[in-house]
């Protein structure tokens, strides 16, 4: 059977950290800003954990992705 492929745009968008987890970036940053105040735009700068219901099909995306869940 031939290697998998990953999908390259899912692996530009997840990353893993060393205890295995899956973070993601969050939505909203990209325009229509002016109204958001600072604290939410400061928020959703940072980095949130992947929803385990999706984890199934990030799995599928990234067959070689390592990570304990």
């Amino acid at each position: 059977m031939p290697k998998m492929k990953t999908h390259r745009s899912g692996a530009k968008r997840y990353k893993v950290t060393a205890t295995g987890k899956i973070l993601r970036r969050k939505s909203g940053k990209s325009h229509l800003l002016e109204h958001k105040s600072r604290k939410v735009k400061n928020g959703m700068s940072k980095m949130t954990e992947v929803f385990e219901g999706n984890l199934p099909k990030i799995k599928k995306e990234l067959p070689y992705l390592k990570y304990s869940r």
